[in-house]
């Protein structure tokens, strides 16, 4: 029997547990259903205390975090609408950035619609 035991000892093959397979699986088992058990339990326990939270907040009139900053976004969205002091918008696309151009393009404009006379001394 000693020598068995230095054969194991030194690396040599240990004998395998037929079974060790089977109890492992049972024993990865029985460890996921607790795990799902204690998540059950504390869902529940949460369940219980936003039960007694909204009681709370219905008593004495108290709103939600997420309550709160829905009504603030949307007061600040509707007071900004007609205020004068809102945001401001971006800059729509060809506006601003060809200034001289577009200076010219209504120049040239006007200066269509002027007698004649006039159209020469501008354009001189």
């Amino acid at each position: 029997g000693a020598t068995k035991d230095m054969g194991k000892m030194l690396g040599g093959d240990e004998e395998k547990d037929p079974d060790a397979a089977k109890k492992e699986e049972e024993r990865q088992e029985a460890l996921r259903q607790e795990e799902e058990e204690r998540k059950a339990k504390y869902a529940k326990m949460e369940a219980e205390r936003e039960v007694m939270r909204q009681g709370i907040r219905d008593k004495y009139g108290i709103k939600k975090k997420e309550e709160k900053e829905a009504e603030a976004q949307a007061a600040l969205e509707a007071h900004a609408e007609g205020s004068l002091t809102r945001p401001k918008k971006a800059i729509p696309p060809g506006c601003g950035d060809e200034e001289e151009e577009e200076e010219e393009s209504i120049l040239d404009t006007v200066i269509k619609y002027l007698p004649g006379p006039l159209q020469d001394m501008f354009k001189k």
